[in-house]
């Protein structure tokens, strides 16, 4: 006891001996307020327990005679020294404080319902975050996660601790999303390092595999391609099943592209499309977590762009075309916004790039009539990106490309960016 007393204390020199803990067990002596509040946390109760005890303990030693209340309960002992029946209403009071201490278990213990809910919330997040704005989930998300944690710091059991952590790590998962979003990248990654902490605690590699991609998306937007690619490779190393290998083989592809490696970028491509044929069953993470077959082709088409060439513009559209298709057949809960966006903004620079710039002007004003509350950090930075483009040269003293340059710079300013007017960080 007096070992655990001095590991709960983390004091470099052990404060509390056997010895000790005997003259408290044996009432010579008495523990010190910080002392109990440490025991308290030794026991595993709430130091109101202790406190009531050293009370007890302190009444004694000087010699006061106890009331029935102060007692909780103990036998009154009559004038011949033999104990008598206790009252009711100690009888009741001892009830009470018994009750009292199963409600205190149960805060501070996950049953099995409570594991079962928080993830079935995390799951019903995931794929409300598809279609819905990340300012709706934004506090439910926190919340939840803060609340899986709390239930971490307590005590359950072993499969329970095992549930939780992959709980855990779905929602600071979905945390880094949320910043990555915003375009606050910093805060993005250390939500996602901590997602890679839970899965690689309890060894969950779908996990591992989907926070790797989450990496591997930060790098990108943030500027830094070849290590997008890198993180990309390394969640290959533990995606077994599901749509994650999909995603993570498009992740590479895309950033290598972007890189400048269009052979690797083509092998990746290749990889993505066998990891699709590859998959025998229905993906089993949902929402967020998963990778259709429309977000492929997404990937896909801006992969081919970067690549360049005739040959790869024509791919490029058809990928997007077919990736706006699928995304206006899906349900409302499964069509992902952002995602669409980014079909029809890979379709307007296809068509630039092939000439047609009627066919261009059309899918980009459908674009910037969304709204600016559609907008995604990674959806301003591709409006940035092609006004850049419409800067070019070639392009220089049309009036109708001076006006689409105009309409993005009105639709997306840098102060209406999401990290512009994002809430309190998410720690």
């Amino acid at each position: 006891m007096a070992a655990e007393f001095n590991a709960v204390e983390g004091s470099a020199v052990p404060r509390l001996t056997g010895k000790e803990i005997g003259r408290y067990e044996r009432e010579q002596r008495l523990p010190n307020s910080r002392t109990r509040g440490i025991l308290a946390q030794v026991f595993g109760v709430d130091r109101a327990v202790l406190d009531r005890a050293h009370a007890v303990s302190r009444r004694s030693q000087r010699g006061e005679r106890l009331p029935v209340a102060a007692a909780e309960g103990s036998a009154v002992v009559t004038e011949r020294g033999k104990p008598s029946s206790p009252s009711s209403p100690a009888l009741a009071a001892d009830a009470v404080d018994s009750a009292k201490f199963a409600r205190f278990l149960a805060s501070r213990n996950a049953t099995a319902t409570t594991v079962e809910q928080l993830d079935a919330d995390a799951v019903r997040l995931a794929r409300n975050f598809i279609s819905r704005p990340w300012e709706e989930l934004y506090g439910e998300i926190r919340d939840l996660r803060n609340e899986t944690f709390d239930l971490l710091r307590g005590r359950q059991r072993p499969r329970q601790t095992s549930d939780l952590l992959v709980t855990a790590s779905k929602l600071c998962g979905l945390s880094a999303h949320v910043c990555l979003d915003m375009g606050d990248y910093e805060s993005a990654a250390t939500h996602a390092r901590t997602a890679w902490s839970c899965a690689e605690a309890v060894g969950h590699n779908e996990m591992r595999a989907w926070v790797k991609s989450v990496e591997s998306l930060i790098a990108f937007w943030d500027g830094n391609p070849q290590r997008a690619a890198e993180l990309a490779q390394q969640g290959r190393n533990h995606a077994s099943c599901g749509s994650v290998g999909v995603r993570l083989a498009s992740l590479e592809a895309r950033a290598l592209a972007v890189a400048g490696n269009a052979y690797e970028a083509s092998v990746a491509l290749a990889a993505a499309e066998r990891a699709r044929g590859a998959m025998r069953a229905r993906d089993e993470m949902p929402g967020i977590f998963g990778f259709p077959a429309a977000k492929q082709l997404t990937y896909a088409g801006t992969t081919h762009l970067a690549i360049g060439g005739a040959r790869n513009v024509r791919r490029a559209i058809e990928c997007a075309e077919s990736a706006v298709g699928l995304y206006r057949e899906a349900a409302a809960d499964d069509r992902s916004t952002f995602d669409l966006l980014a079909a029809h903004l890979d379709l307007v620079r296809g068509h630039m790039l092939a000439g047609d710039l009627d066919s261009a002007e059309t899918v980009l004003v459908a674009v910037l009539d969304s709204g600016p509350e559609q907008l995604s950090a990674s959806i301003l930075n591709r409006l940035d990106t092609l006004s850049r483009e419409l800067g070019a040269a070639q392009y220089r003293g049309s009036k109708r490309i001076a006006h689409l340059r105009e309409r993005i710079m009105n639709a997306a300013p840098p102060a209406a960016s999401p990290a512009a007017h994002r809430p309190e960080p998410l720690t």
